[in-house]
This record gives C-alpha cells, structure tokens and sequence, in this order.
C-alpha cells in the first residue's frame, strides 16, 4: 500500500482539500445514516459542508515546499480567500506568502506560484523569494479583473481562475474581463455583526441580468523571464465570451529540438450559438481561426472544449455534438474533420486522456442515460473497447504517466469502490482496492430502506421519460405522492448512482416518491436538449403533468395528494407546472418551490441567455416563461422558500412574485432564511428548511 499511497495522492487529492475531508467526499457517508431506524433518520436532512480550515496544507509533487493556508473566507460558490504561508522543507524555514489571497497555484515546474490578489494577479519566485505584480488594475482604479473570476464566469462557466501556465512554465496566459458596464446588484443583510450590531449591511456585486451590458473579456500572456505583458490578438471580442484557454505543443521539427507551444483560445458569442477556437503564436501575439461551430436552433455547449486533447503531431480529438450526438472526432491540425471516433446514437459524458503510445482515447459515455460506463477507442481504426460492465456509474482517473489509474464504481445499491489499476492498452489490471466502503454497503443492506425503483413513463405524446420511482415498504390502499425534479436544460436526476437523501426519508415515512427527467435534459441526444431552446418551462410542465397522470393512475395512490418539490431552476419548474395545470381539475394538489427563478429577465445573462438568447430577441419566449404575469393561473397549495442573502436566484424573483399572488388573489405559504445564500448553507437552515417541507406535505 505505501509503495501507491503517493500515486494516489497525485491522482484524486483536489488543492485545498484535506485527507480527512476528501475521505468524506469520496464515500460520501455524509449523505449515509449511521443508524437507520426511522428515529434517527432525521440525519438525513443534514447537508456536507467543507468546513474552512484552520490550517490546510497543500502538497506539491516536487516536494520541497508546502503551502499553508488559513482563514478561509467563501466569496461565491466555489472561490474564497484565504491566508497563506509557504514552508520550504529543503531549508526548513516558513515565509509569509501573504493574505486574502485567490487562486494560489504553483507552475507546472514548482518554481513560481501565482495568485490573485484584489483584481490583480501577483507572481512568487520560490527560488529567490521575490514577489512581483504582474498586472496593475487596482491601482488603475477601474473595476477590472485580470486572471480572476468574476461572479458570472465562476457560477456559468465552472471558472474560479482565468490564468493557464505553459506547460515549460515559461509563459502565463490570463483572461481579462472589464466589467466597468456590468450594473451592480446590492442587497442586504439584516443579522447583527460585530462592526454593525445596529444597521442592515450593504452588498453588491456586478451582476449582468439577462439582455443587460456584460464583461468584456480580453486575452493576454505574461513572458516570466522578459516580465512583459502582450495581448493576443483573436478577432472582435466585443460581447464574446472567453472561458477557457489551453496551451499545445507545437510538433518538433527534429527529436533534439526544444518544445514549444501555442495558446488556444475558446470564444463563444454571447448567444451561445456560435463557438470560434482560436490558436496564437505567443510571441507575435497573431491568432489564426482553427475551428468554428454554429448553430441557429441549439446552444453550443462551451464546456465540451475541456475535453479536447492535443495529439504531439498536430492532430486534435474534439468532444462534439455537431451531428447530432456528443461524439470524439479526430480533426487534422488545421481543424478539418478526419473521422468519427464514436457513433451516433450514444453521447459522451467525460474524456479521460489520449495515450500517445497506443493511440487509444479513454473515455465515458451513456449507452441508456441513467448509465455511465467506460470505454476505450483507438484513433487509427475507430475500434472501441469497453472498459467497464457492471450497470451503474463508472469514472476513471490516470495518473500522469497512463501507467495507472483509479476506478470508480457506484449505483444505486452499491456504494461507492475505489480501485487502483495497471493500465495495458485495454486492459485494467486491480492492483489494489483504496475504499470499498463495506461499512456503509453493510448497513445499507442491513437496513429497512426502500430502493430506487428505474423505469421509463410514457408521455400523452407517445414516447417515454426516464424516471425513477421509491415506494414504502408498506404500501396502503391509497398513498400519498411527492414528485421530486430539477428540470434544468442539460441537467439529469434520473442516474443509477448512490444517492440516498431526502427521497428516501420520505418513502420510509408512507410517501410515493417519483424523479422524472423531462425533455431539455442530458444523455438523449441533442434534439432533446435542445428541445426547450428559446422557450424554457413550457415544454417540461407538460412532461410533468404527464408523469402526474400517469402516477395518478396507480391503483396505490391517493389523487387528492400530490405534490411537486423543486430548488432553482426545479423550484421555477414546479411554480410553471402549477400554473399550466387544468384549473377545473387540477392534479399536482401542492407546490413547493425553493429559491425560484420567477422571470428570467431577472437572472443572469451567461446562464439565460444560453437558452433563450436575450430578452431583445425572443419577447415571446420570455413573456411565456414568466411566472409573475402568470400568477392568476396557479392553481394548487404554493409554498415559496427563500434565503434572503441568495446571490444567485435573488431574493426579488420571490418578493416580485409573491406581490404578483397576492394582486391575483391567491393564498400561499413562505418560508424565509434570514441572511442565507442559494444553497442554505447554515446547517440549522438546512434541517429547519426540511422539517417545514414535511410539515406543508402532512397539513
């Protein structure tokens, strides 16, 4: 075990995350009962939190130096500050690194470390202990951010930081957005605080909402050595997005010649229609168009350049749902289409890497969307090999050399088992089993709880949705119905994964519990994601209604009784499918809705605009979607839950509602979170939120 113990350190130990609180993410026991009467299965309300550190090391592979971090203060979602100091074990001394710090991240070759500081990026040099500002925007004064995440780029497109090392660490490539047009959006919060015990606190944030001014973004490369800044020149990016960039090597004109590389850029317009791959030479600054895909009827998913791999001749595997299915493709150098790697008919959900050596690409797919399995597919013949078996959801991770790597295996009955292999082509060999999580698999099975029951429900229209369905143990003549959903574009709830939470509690306490997918969500191809585009909620409230009927029809259950949950873009879902139900004979009897979008002109563009383009362009989609001038057509018993602290869905989309219902004539129950944020963090908040939605089902 210990000749693999820092393999597998190097492989799945995320930066800023201790053992001990990765161990908890990766079983995931949290989300598990210790015991599991039905007296104590009210520990299944409690939510995972990462706790912020006291003190939290950082490990390096070259192993001379660790970063320590404390004071760790959340900013949005994902990003945070924090206090860092920096021990050199060769010398054994500890250096102030500084405070309030972002993205502390080490080059490729361990010499630097950089990181954000206000809105400007900074870079150490750990060999002579110097420090030196790169960028200079704070002291411009102007609200611009160089390297740095703003709030859009963080929660739309998965950015905590816009900087990229080359590979030789020689260069730095930054994103910088000026977000001086951005309007702000300020809120406040009214618990007592040490420095105002008195007076509400004042928030703001820039905060585009859909149609409105957003970041400009703009691409630059900081020379370590020369200590010169050069912006890269990649067409009109005026109203483009820019989330991720990446560095290839060039292909060497001899075996003896140094490495070099080029800067790749993803652009993506702000209709999301259209996504344009630039390459630029890092010293001329000169960008050439490689690559461009556009759509006039779908979205381009941004997030499928993450997964492309840069072959050391030049050659490109690109992840794309240009016809029809996410599929790899081998592109020449210069971005013309070779061949299909993968067929239609099955999309790809994740791409692990591409082994030079044997010319195979591993990768994962869905052959039936609750599923993910493994697979392998050589560029030279198309030939793929499944890597994986076992019904359920499978995941991979190499280790930098491809030589080994950590499997993963979960569903819905079998807790979550870590594996490292040898890799051999197609071939997996066990070496030895991390975590099997036989404790917790044991008093799963040792337990009364039901299971997840995966079928498919028919539509009126004639096709199915995939759906999932968990009785009680104990049925009676007639049972009461709890229709769990999200709904989002892309998004999927219906997967053969170990999730046991709160659709669980409620099953051991007499509830019919029901999750369908509807169309716009993930792993049916692209025409059934795209199938809500421009017209977000309508379509997905007839496939609801539709599963409401067809539950209603269950000789088990009780029809006066039906209830519907969702948070975010599931708590708007469930508020848009009350609305649409027949008045006369209503079938969903009770809402609850969590942290809703109530009209989409009121959330952010890089997330609404995606899917409905901008308000400008498509009123009628908008005006269709709105709830609030709906209000007159809800129907059913409403519950609106809200933290009034939320800095993603913000607390006016309830407040305007809720004025919109009562205008309307219309009862309804409202829960708020004094201060809380879009996931209710505080866990008092969190059990509190659970026991009133028990509470609403049960009057």
């Amino acid at each position: 075990m210990q000749k693999y113990a820092l393999l597998i350190l190097l492989i799945i130990l995320p930066t800023g995350l201790s053992a001990d609180v990765l161990t908890d993410l990766l079983i995931d026991k949290k989300y598990e009962p210790k015991t599991l009467s039905n007296k104590e299965m009210d520990s299944i309300l409690a939510t995972t939190t990462v706790p912020a550190s006291t003190e939290n090391t950082i490990w390096t592979t070259a192993n001379r130096y660790e970063l320590r971090e404390n004071n760790v203060r959340r900013q949005f979602r994902h990003s945070y500050f924090a206090d860092y100091t920096l021990f050199d074990k060769m010398k054994e001394n500890t250096l102030p690194l500084g405070d309030s710090l972002r993205e502390v991240t080490f080059s490729p070759d361990r010499r630097y470390i950089v990181f954000g500081k206000g809105q400007d990026l900074y870079i150490y040099k750990a060999d002579y202990h110097t420090l030196i500002p790169i960028t200079h925007e704070y002291l411009d004064g102007k609200d611009v951010f160089s390297g740095l995440s703003d709030w859009l780029y963080e929660e739309e497109f998965g950015q905590t930081k816009l900087f990229w090392f080359s590979p030789d660490s020689k260069l730095l490539a930054f994103v910088r957005l000026d977000e001086t047009e951005v309007p702000a959006f300020e809120w406040q919060t009214y618990l007592p605080q040490a420095n105002q015990p008195l007076y509400p606190v004042s928030h703001s944030i820039r905060y585009p909402k859909a149609g409105c001014e957003n970041a400009q973004a703009s691409v630059y490369i900081y020379d370590i050595f020369t200590k010169s800044i050069r912006k890269i020149q990649i067409g009109d990016t005026d109203g483009w997005y820019i989330p991720s960039l990446a560095w290839r090597e060039l292909p060497a004109k001899d075996a003896k010649a140094p490495k070099t590389y080029e800067l790749v850029v993803e652009k993506i317009n702000r209709d999301q229609n259209k996504m344009e791959i630039w390459t630029a030479n890092p010293s001329s600054t000169v960008g050439k168009l490689l690559y461009t895909e556009s759509s006039n009827t779908c979205y381009i998913d941004y997030s499928l350049f993450n997964a492309w791999q840069w072959l050391s001749d030049g050659r490109i595997i690109a992840l794309s749902e240009a016809d029809g299915w996410r599929q790899l493709f081998l592109l020449r150098k210069d971005g013309g289409r070779v061949k299909a790697l993968t067929p239609a008919g099955i999309d790809v959900t994740a791409v692990y890497g591409f082994n030079e050596q044997n010319g195979m690409v591993y990768y994962q797919a869905a052959p039936y969307p609750s599923e993910r399995q493994l697979y392998a597919v050589s560029i030279k013949d198309a030939k793929i090999t499944p890597l994986s078996h076992e019904a359920g959801f499978h995941t991979l991770h190499f280790a930098e050399d491809m030589k080994h790597c950590i499997t993963s295996f979960q569903s819905d009955t079998q807790a979550p088992i870590y594996t490292l292999n040898a890799v051999k082509g197609t071939t997996l060999t066990p070496i030895l089993t991390i975590l099997d999580n036989s404790d917790v698999q044991q008093a799963w099975e040792n337990s009364e709880l039901p299971t997840k029951q995966f079928c498919r429900i028919p539509t009126e229209r004639g096709d199915t949705l995939e759906a999932w369905m968990i009785m009680p143990k104990t049925l009676k003549d007639k049972n009461p119905v709890v229709l769990f959903q999200y709904s989002g574009p892309g998004s999927q709830t219906v997967l053969n994964r170990w999730r046991h939470r709160f659709a669980h509690y409620l099953a051991s306490i007499g509830y019919i519990v029901v999750n369908a997918d509807p169309r716009g969500t993930d792993c049916r191809g692209r025409a059934w994601r795209n199938a809500t585009y421009m017209n977000l909620g309508s379509k997905e409230g007839e496939d609801h209604l539709s599963v409401a009927k067809y539950v209603s029809s269950l000789p088990c259950v009780d029809t006066s009784n039906i209830s519907m949950i969702g948070w975010s873009y599931g708590g708007y879902q469930t508020i848009r499918t009350l609305e649409m139900q027949d008045p006369q004979h209503p079938i969903i009897t009770k809402g609850i809705a969590i942290a809703p979008v109530t009209d989409w002109k009121l959330y952010d563009s890089g997330y609404t605009e995606r899917f409905m383009r901008r308000p400008q362009v498509n009123e009628f989609g908008y005006n269709q979607a709105d709830l609030i001038s709906h209000a007159a057509d809800l129907t059913g018993n409403l519950l609106l839950i809200h933290g009034t602290g939320d800095d993603n869905v913000h607390f006016q989309n309830t407040l305007i509602l809720m004025d919109a219902l009562i205008q309307a004539g219309k009862q309804f129950d409202v829960q708020l979170y004094i201060d809380d944020n879009h996931s209710m963090r505080k866990p008092a908040n969190y059990e509190h939120l659970h026991r009133r939605i028990i509470r609403f089902l049960e009057q």
